[in-house]
């Protein structure tokens, strides 16, 4: 299509100057204004049509001059460009290939071609660090920094949370001069503040990220209920606790993961009652074994209230192995030795696993029967190995004293020596 487009203005430009030169033929042009040009003791006389168009051909034969002298150094940076591209190719396609060396070179030399540098140094700084060559990495990135600071940056910081330093990665993440950050800038920060354990600071950002679009749907639903549950267990105080979980969505409120690090928390902050409440409104709202195993497994008060809150759960969801467990554990908590031990049998039975025979060993040890506590525990140990658990033997230490005490003793006679002469008494005679 190029060389039709310049043919088409070849001929424009023939019949422009046809037109001209019988425009410029005519007598009347004076009156349009005369040029005179004094040099050299001579005076030129023209009129000012006839002057322009001898102004533009001049432009466009210097124009034309200059292109031809051009030609080859355009060329030439053309063929350079050219092999700058080629070299990004192979280098890009030798990284996917993992031939991290084959693509540090390359990209290296792509890189002097300034349109894609900073792509092409980032990548290579990769594939350095893809074969432990911290120091090459390092000069890479360096150079980097001279091209595109905010890819440096970025880059740095992945690095840093790599090797867990996370407030490292926040300082390198808020240079004045990378100002605004990038969505995947905003993510990188996200994911360090949360990291370094300031995820109330990590969860302001959520709105930013979701604006950003730099993760899907699903991917910001579980960062923000990630977030919500670790800013609720780093509340210092029940006052923090309580300002957390009102600015925690009524959304997310019911959810697993946020429910129960709310009422560990409050737990562990002596602030039981609310903790309780939660978990029950919760299971009331949606049934989940993780939190009724947790709603058992707190050490809280309130164990007869709990009782009945588990015996009442138990006619909707009877095939469930955690409400077993925590009816166990709540029983065990009130010394109900019985009910306990039945209600971890029936757990064992349903598939609780490890915690419920952990449960029937704490019931046996607190009732003085170590042997089978040690049992218990075996099996727990076992099941968290991908192991079978083994039957309870009952009774073990008993029969084992009887057979020793009764073994009846046999004494066995003196043996003497048929030649050797003794008396009455038993006592050998001296010869």
């Amino acid at each position: 299509m190029k060389p039709l487009q310049s043919l088409v203005v070849l001929l424009l430009a023939v019949a422009i100057g046809v037109v001209a030169a019988q425009w410029l033929g005519a007598d009347d042009l004076n009156r349009f204004g005369e040029v005179t040009l004094r040099y050299g003791g001579y005076d030129y006389h023209s009129n000012l049509p006839k002057v322009a168009l001898l102004s533009v051909i001049a432009v466009l034969v210097l124009w034309l001059l200059w292109s031809l002298i051009a030609a080859p150094f355009r060329a030439w940076g053309r063929y350079r460009r050219k092999q700058g591209r080629v070299r990004l190719i192979d280098g890009l396609q030798a990284y996917e290939h993992g031939q991290w060396q084959r693509a540090e070179k390359l990209l290296d030399g792509a890189a002097k071609d300034p349109e894609v540098s900073a792509v092409a140094l980032a990548n290579a700084v990769r594939s350095a660090q893809a074969r432990a060559d911290g120091p090459a990495g390092e000069a890479l990135l360096q150079r980097l920094g001279e091209s595109d600071a905010t890819l440096q940056a970025l880059l740095r910081a992945e690095q840093l949370l790599a090797r867990d330093l996370p407030v490292d990665a926040i300082n390198a993440l808020d240079v004045a001069a990378i100002q605004p950050l990038p969505p995947r800038g905003l993510w990188l920060r996200t994911e360090a503040l949360a990291q370094a354990g300031r995820a109330h600071e990590a969860y302001g950002q959520l709105g930013a990220l979701r604006q950003s679009k730099v993760l899907p749907a699903d991917a910001n639903s579980e960062l923000e209920a990630r977030l919500a549950a670790q800013a609720l267990l780093e509340a210092a105080d029940v006052n923090a606790l309580a300002a957390q979980w009102e600015a925690t969505p009524k959304a997310l409120r019911p959810t697993p993961d946020v429910v129960g690090a709310y009422a560990s928390r409050a737990v562990a902050l002596n602030w039981d009652e609310p903790a309780l409440l939660a978990l029950e409104h919760a299971l009331d709202q949606r049934w989940d074994d993780e939190l009724v195993a947790l709603y058992g497994r707190l050490p809280a008060e309130r164990l007869a209230t709990r009782q009945a809150n588990l015996a009442r759960w138990r006619n909707v969801h009877d095939s469930s192995a955690a409400l077993r467990l925590a009816q166990g554990r709540v029983a065990l908590g009130q010394q109900q030795w019985d009910a306990a031990d039945a209600f971890l049998h029936e757990a064992i039975a349903a598939g609780a696993g490890a915690p419920a025979w952990e449960a029937l060993g704490e019931l046996f040890a607190q009732r003085g029967d170590h042997a089978l506590a040690a049992q218990c525990l075996a099996n727990a140990l076992r099941l968290q190995r991908g192991e079978d658990s083994v039957e309870l033997v009952r009774g073990t230490e008993a029969p084992l004293r009887a057979t020793v005490e009764e073994q009846p003793v046999t004494v066995q006679p003196p043996v003497y020596d048929a030649n050797e002469e003794r008396d009455e008494f038993g006592n050998p005679r001296l010869p």
